[in-house]
């Protein structure tokens, strides 16, 4: 993250306030990190390769079926289309509020969230007043999609059309339904923070990013009963898990801060499918032949850069990633 962008983040969310005390810190970790998840098997050897940057805080990032990426920018609100990896990022729009995550609905328009500034994020439970905004592609148009939800930091598209939605400062987790049914209380995690859905959309995945971080499983007919699924060690306690996704096979994958580490969900437990990225804000597949294509892993971070990661990758999928980030 640029210097100039630093001051800012006291008017954002609480995810900036907790990035910027742990920079130093995960620069001081990254030559040795002691506590650690531990390595996943059979992990590319390869080193992770920068492949483009947004000028930004790069918050959430997603792959439409034509292979261009889109990003969305915490400080401006902008939301960017990257076309191919080394290509420069346009602006797709101005400042929207689109600092939440993005998803690619089927007809290849976009879903955005709004709200992931500490205001919304604080009392987006009492007060759920944010958008999630629906943006073309190509033109940058923008319209609302829905209204009534609670600071919007991650969002998830289920196969069925329905809309899950994040609120990091506080504890509910928001649901729009193909008709327009908005309910910013669907389910409750306390500190929710990337979210995806389950390839049959029955169940929903929700990372809680602090105090105690831990991946849970929603049951789409029963959003009462969360089940706190996989924890992280006590070691990565202050880990900071962000944005989250899924690989060809339905496992999440779990982007984090502090721990430089990109978790996948392994047999009840969390390994890690690459190290020494740290500040780490969303990861998400790529899609078709071109640009940023099938099979391909991705991430973003605070820093606005982009990176190729091998050591995720999965040579010959055909991928139905639905995020969180951002993907949060």
């Amino acid at each position: 993250m640029r210097s100039t962008n630093m001051p800012r983040t006291a008017v954002r969310g609480p995810r900036a306030l907790l990035a910027v005390a742990l920079a130093a810190a995960a620069a001081l970790l990254s030559p040795a990190p002691a506590h650690a998840a531990p390595a996943c098997e059979a992990t590319a050897a390869a080193p992770p390769v920068q492949v483009a940057q947004v000028p930004d805080w790069a918050e959430s990032i997603i792959v439409d079926k034509r292979g261009r990426m889109f990003a969305t920018a915490y400080f401006t609100g902008r939301v960017y289309r990257i076309d191919a990896p080394g290509s420069t990022p346009v602006a797709l729009t101005g400042n929207i509020g689109a600092n939440g995550g993005i998803v690619v609905r089927d007809d290849g328009q976009l879903l955005v969230g709004t709200g992931n500034d500490l205001g919304h994020s604080l009392t987006g439970d009492l007060f759920p007043v944010s958008k999630l905004l629906l943006v073309d592609p190509d033109s940058g148009k923008v319209s609302t999609y829905a209204s009534g939800l609670g600071g919007i930091d991650g969002v998830a598209l289920a196969p069925d059309g329905t809309v899950y939605t994040t609120t990091v400062g506080g504890r509910n987790i928001g649901r729009v339904t193909p008709n327009g049914r908005v309910d910013p209380a669907w389910a409750h995690v306390l500190m929710p923070n990337g979210i995806a859905v389950s390839p049959q959309g029955n169940e929903v995945y929700v990372i809680q990013t602090t105090p105690a971080p831990a991946l849970y499983r929603i049951p789409a007919d029963d959003p009462a009963h969360p089940e706190r699924w996989i924890p992280a060690g006590l070691s990565d306690t202050l880990g900071l898990p962000d944005g989250l996704t899924l690989d060809s096979r339905g496992r999440p994958l779990i982007a984090t801060h502090a721990a430089g580490q990109i978790w996948r969900a392994e047999q009840g437990t969390l390994c890690s499918v690459q190290s020494g990225l740290y500040l780490s804000t969303q990861i998400t597949y790529g899609h078709g032949d071109s640009g940023f294509s099938a099979g391909k892993l991705y991430r973003s971070g605070v820093d606005g850069k982009i990176y190729e990661v091998p050591a995720g990758a999965e040579p010959g999928a055909r991928q139905t990633d639905k995020v969180g980030a951002p993907r949060g």
